[in-house]
């Protein structure tokens, strides 16, 4: 389990209610109370805080790819063209809700964008790029690596 520093004002509570979140998000607000040793009702309300604060962004399920025929990962690195710089935002949030697209990456250095994608298999991953990016006028050019393991917060998560 990766550990979160105190950044915002955090106290020892929200450190603990933070951490086993992490671990595991679908945990009891009773287990949670009793690993924080606060009161259920306490608890209840410091989780929501966080949340409030926008300290927990989200809870969520990890789903394992394999069970769903989704037995390939890929990181996919995306340039855009000079001259398509305004694009970024729209080609953002048209490539983020596509199917089988786990998470998208902006970032600073040589690639603008990477795709982490789950595929039925290389095939699927080739028809990812032709018909979704290669066709995208925005973008330059692509290089696709293939994921061999792929482990989050010390899990492994394929």
């Amino acid at each position: 389990m990766k550990r979160i520093h105190n950044a915002q004002n955090l106290d020892d509570i929200d450190l603990i209610l933070i951490n086993q979140l992490q671990a595991d998000s679908r945990m009891t607000n009773s287990r949670l109370a009793h690993a924080a040793g606060i009161a259920e009702s306490t608890c209840v309300v410091r989780v929501r805080a966080l949340v409030s604060r926008g300290i927990i962004t989200r809870f969520t399920a990890q789903v394992n790819p394999k069970a769903l025929g989704l037995g390939l990962q890929a990181l996919i690195s995306v340039n855009i063209r000079p001259g398509a710089r305004t694009q970024i935002p729209a080609f953002r949030d048209e490539i983020r809700v596509m199917p089988h697209v786990l998470q998208v990456f902006f970032l600073g250095g040589a690639e603008d964008f990477i795709i982490h994608l789950m595929a039925r298999d290389s095939d699927d991953v080739r028809d990812f790029v032709l018909e979704n990016l290669s066709a995208n006028p925005a973008v330059a050019s692509t290089r696709t690596s293939m994921v061999f393991e792929h482990h989050y917060n010390g899990a492994h998560a394929d």
